[in-house]
Parts: C-alpha cells; structure tokens; sequence
C-alpha cells in the first residue's frame, strides 16, 4: 500500500483499476513505468540545476549589488525593485508587487562596547538589538549581573535595578540540530530587556546566538512586550568570545563596570512590497502552491544565507519548470516576502489577502535555513498527507534528501496553515547556519555554488511531486 501511496497519490488510481479489472500484474507495471518516469524527471531538474542553474549569479547580483536589505531601509526597496524585474526576465505568467506597512528600524552610528580590568581597557565586539532603544549620547556605564536564563534573572528583582544585565546562556552543543539549540536560548535576545526593564535594570547585554567561539556580534529582533515606554532599556548583543571572556572577568572582578553606547531608532511605518509571481496551472489554475523566502536581511552583511539563499533557490524552481517544459497542473507561485526579520508583516499581508481573495492555497515550501547542503524536510500537514510526502524517500534519497520529518515549515507560509494545507519547510545541513546568521559575516563568499544549486533542484523536485500527487480535497484521516 506503501508503494501505491508513493506513486500514485492514492485510492482513486486502485479505485480505477479495479473497476477496469486491471490484474496485478499490470498495475505493478504501471506502478514501475510512473515511478521511472518521476525518477527521470527529478534526475532531470537536478542536471539542469548542476549545469545550468542561474541561482548563484542571481544571488552574487542581490548581495553585492543591493546587499543588506533591513526592512524600510533604500536597500530594501531596491530588492524590491530587483524582484520584480528578474522575476519578469524568468518569464513568470505574471508579476505583481503586493503592498504593506512594514517597521522601519535604523541602527545609526557603529555600537562601541568597552570594560577595564586592572588597568586595561578591553573593547568588546557589540551591536544593537533590533527594535532597542538607543543608549544616552554619552552611553551608559553600570556594574554587571550574569545571569544565564530569564528565570534567573527574574528571581534578582529590584537587585538588578541600575545595573546591565548580561544574559549568558550559550548553545546546547549535543544537539545535533543546531536550530533546535538556537530555539533553546534565543528567548533571552528577544526578552531579556522586558524582563529585566521591569526591575529597573540599566541596559542588556546577551550572548550572541552561535555554537561558534568568534568575535563577530549577532544581530536580531528584540520585544519590550507590555513595558511602559519609560521602562524601555538598551539591548546590544556581545560576541560569543567576548562573552567568554567577560565570564570569567566578572569571575575575578564582580564590580567591574560595563560601557556601552549604541544610536539605533525606530523611525515611523514605512511602505513596501512582497513580490509576486506564478506560472499558472494546466488543469486546476485555482489551486495554489506558493514557494518562497524572504527579501529583507539584517543591514550587519549581505544577506546571502539568511535569506538571500532561499529567494534565488525559489524563483529557480519555477525556472526549472520552465526550462524544463514542466507544465504544473496546478498555479506555482513564487513569493519573495518582506519583512520577516523584524516583524513578519508580509506573510501577514500575503495570508490576510488570500483569505480576503478566497485563494485556495493547497501547499507551501519555505526556504529559509540557509544555502548549505541538502538534507530534505520537515512537513506540516495532515496525517494523510504526511505520509504521502514521506513514502517519497525512495525518489528523493538519491540526492541526499534523507530527512522528511514530521515538523515546523517556515515563519512566511505558516499563517496558510489549515487542516488539508500541506506545508513543508527547506531544510539544508545546518551545522555552519549559525556561523553567519545576523552577522556581518553573512556574504556572498560563505555561499557554495553547488550547495545552492543542489538546494533549488531539491525544492524543484518536491513542488513536482506535490504538484502531480496532492489534491485540494484530500481527506483527513480521522
């Protein structure tokens, strides 16, 4: 049954055969005949993505010539611009730019960060949080509480008032998926100045999110929740060296002071795009995959893996349907949203539009972990189709797409979650992710041309089948 489900996407095809007589025999023949020619059509979009993929010269055109692209900022209305016009160049049935308000952060001046122990003065690798308040012009100098989790730092109370907190909690390094110990500490960046504003506290320090030992600071959004403007404090995070570092001289030095100064704003809503575009479907035009990332990076880099990656490995997919003659038999739409960084305003705009529109969207695919090599995906769907996308291993485990777990799919397509919507994130080896990610490390250069391309042709191959074998009317298993 396994391998009918595999095939065919189901009971209507056995359905069919019976009611034809059709013996054993032939539908085994049959079943054999469909899954060569899928194995030759995916073989086929890999050889095309490994020889001529256009990917990685979009890519290096959208970093070095456009580069970090923060929400509301010049940048991000050039790739904007961009978007458009090189989803018009593939040739898409048709393009179109989708307005929404997005926030408008600026960082301002470089960050400066230094503390001094027995005379010397150590300067500390620092940046600003996103959405943080700016320190006063003259910074702010305060002695340091460590603390490793917001528990912790709750149970301080009113002793944290007048000083900065240092928030120390570093990655599991056992778990083998490093986005699972990105999730176990990231909520000290995003929270640690709600807490910690509460009681009075100065100013925030946090460890940068990495399982690395470097001196490269990394960026991210922060929230001050239900605080009272008056309560706001700066938040900066640290590198993870010298987050070390300043450990173990809080260690010998418990009353030594902290500086830093940082002259980040929030500036008002500002107007923008995502960018639309779709090859229609053959048979049923009104049933929708959408394939997507997102356009706006951290103004730190460059943008390349986070998520310059995934906007050029998901207009691809509809360039190797192209170049293939692959003719979808449902619409494929590819989706570059904005504003995921620091708000998510577009994949709010995009499901709200949807809904308003009565699209029926039946499946999505998200690629945003980076553009390092294929391991395949997680799935959220209904059980049913769930296991239809994982009895595709046999297909797809050929080039390395070993992983369809059951999971998560991505911050852009999630908001089209429903019970007969199957959504599947993209999900590379991530062991280097977090080496880059919201850093000013995160460059054209770190990009691996055949990883990228690999990338494309994986998630091309997935749309494929999901395109041929899902149904918009697929029951939910009970």
């Amino acid at each position: 049954m396994k391998k009918i489900i595999l095939l065919f996407s189901v009971t209507l095809f056995i359905t069919s055969c019976q009611q034809k007589k059709v013996n054993q025999k032939e539908l085994s023949n049959t079943l054999s005949t469909l899954e060569k020619k899928d194995s030759t059509n995916i073989k086929t979009l890999f050889n095309t993505a490994l020889t001529h993929g256009k990917s990685y010269e979009w890519l290096r055109d959208l970093t070095q010539n456009v580069g970090g692209r923060l929400s509301g900022s010049p940048e991000a209305q050039k790739a904007v611009e961009w978007g458009e016009q090189l989803m018009n160049e593939v040739g898409l049935d048709s393009v179109w730019l989708q307005p929404v308000m997005v926030p408008h952060w600026v960082r301002g001046e470089k960050e400066v960060a230094t503390y001094t122990v027995n005379g010397l003065q150590k300067n500390v690798p620092i940046c600003a949080l996103g959405f943080s308040i700016a320190t006063p012009k003259e910074g702010i100098l305060a002695e340091v509480i460590e603390v490793k989790s917001l528990e912790e730092a709750k149970a301080l109370g009113t002793k944290m008032k007048g000083k900065i907190v240092f928030f120390n909690r570093p990655f599991d390094d056992t778990l083998i998926n490093t986005f699972r110990a990105y999730g176990g500490c990231v909520d000290q960046r995003v929270r640690g100045a709600t807490v910690c504003g509460a009681f009075g506290a100065k100013g925030v320090i946090v460890r940068s999110m990495t399982n690395s030992i470097d001196d490269y600071p990394h960026t991210g959004t922060m929230s001050y929740g239900d605080l009272p403007r008056e309560k706001y404090i700066p938040a900066a995070a640290i590198s993870s060296l010298a987050a070390e570092n300043l450990s173990k001289d809080l260690k010998a030095n418990p009353n030594l002071k902290f500086y830093f100064k940082q002259s980040c704003e929030t500036l008002p809503d500002a107007p923008s795009f995502n960018v639309v575009g779709e090859i229609k479907g053959a048979e049923t035009p009104e049933n929708i995959f959408v394939v997507g990332g997102h356009l706006d990076s951290w103004d730190l880099g460059e943008g390349a893996h986070d998520d310059g990656t995934g906007i050029v490995q998901s207009l691809e997919v509809a360039y190797l349907f192209k170049k293939n003659n692959i003719k979808p038999k449902n619409t494929i739409r590819v989706v570059f949203f904005m504003n995921e960084e620091n708000g998510t305003r577009g994949a709010k705009k995009y499901a709200e539009l949807a809904k308003l529109n009565k699209e029926n969207h039946i499946g999505g695919l998200e690629s945003d972990a980076g553009g390092h090599t294929p391991r395949g995906f997680s799935i959220d769907a209904n059980t049913v189709n769930t296991e239809l996308l994982q009895s595709w291993k046999k297909l797809l485990s050929p080039y390395g797409l070993h992983d369809l777990d059951k999971g998560g799919s991505g911050a852009d397509i999630s908001p089209l979650k429903g019970d007969n919507v199957t959504l599947v994130g993209y999900r590379p080896d991530s062991q280097r992710y977090f080496d880059y990610h919201h850093t000013s490390r995160d460059t054209f250069d770190k990009v691996n041309k055949r990883e990228l391309e690999l990338g494309s042709a994986s998630m091309a191959s997935i749309i494929y089948l999901m395109d041929k074998y899902l149904y918009a009317d697929t029951p939910v298993k009970p």
